[in-house]
């Protein structure tokens, strides 16, 4: 091989890697480029809708999948989207939703933020307090902890039903352990006893969008209805223990 050739060949094999390097390169700068704008995504978007314990259609007939389909789908949907958008690029962006609900709910600069917090975690409280097959009276230390607390199971159906009858307007009935005793509360709007002393044990819904369809103006209707045939004792005594 005559040496004009040679150094054709050797040209060439370093074209050949010249390209080869400059591809891995290219590629390397595109990957980074996507992991970067990859990472900011997860920043501005921190929080998901969380998953439902059940199917939506799992607890028909007392609350119909075209309820569970506007409520979950739609309404806690957008307390989660209007959250995200609310505190994208804030000191708030890397809080848990128990830390963000604390910290902005004496805030009034911050009640919109408080507001689509607290009812994301409220909602997602009320739909592990419901299960299919639920309701009627607890089992075991639930129970006892019921009758120690408010003299008999029926004093405390008649205090739970009345807290959510009364909530006027938009709210929750609620029922907690404060000073190791059990107490049936309510809050209005999106206020939520994680901003209290109490612990939350379970919850109802009393806003319209979560029984209208269902069962109209009768809200004692849904009320008897899911202590009946939704409550999660089970989830009870899981935050009770």
């Amino acid at each position: 091989m005559n040496l004009s050739k040679r150094i054709f060949i050797k040209n060439a094999v370093l074209s050949c890697a010249l390209i080869a390097s400059s591809s891995l390169i290219v590629n390397a700068v595109i990957a980074k480029k996507n992991f970067v704008n990859n990472s900011k995504i997860r920043q501005i978007m921190p929080f998901e809708l969380p998953k439902l314990p059940y199917e939506r259609n799992a607890l028909e007939p007392f609350i119909s999948e075209e309820t569970i389909n506007y409520h979950y789908g739609k309404h806690h949907q957008a307390y989660v989207d209007n959250l995200n958008k609310l505190i994208a690029g804030s000191d708030l962006a890397d809080k848990s939703l128990e830390e963000i609900i604390k910290i902005s709910a004496n805030d009034p600069a911050k009640t919109g933020i408080f507001n689509n917090a607290a009812q994301i975690w409220n909602h997602t409280f009320y739909w592990n307090s419901m299960k299919p097959n639920g309701g009627g009276k607890p089992l075991g230390d639930v129970l006892a902890k019921i009758e120690s607390d408010f003299g008999s199971y029926d004093n405390f159906v008649n205090e739970f039903k009345n807290a959510g009858a009364t909530q006027f307007g938009s709210g929750w009935a609620w029922l907690v352990l404060e000073d190791n005793k059990l107490k049936v509360t309510k809050t209005a709007n999106a206020h939520t006893p994680l901003t209290t002393n109490a612990k939350p044990l379970m919850t109802m819904d009393v806003w319209e969008h979560a029984y209208y369809l269902d069962y109209q103006n009768a809200r004692p209707n849904y009320i008897e209805i899911f202590l009946e045939k939704l409550v999660n004792w089970d989830f009870v005594a899981k935050n009770l223990s």
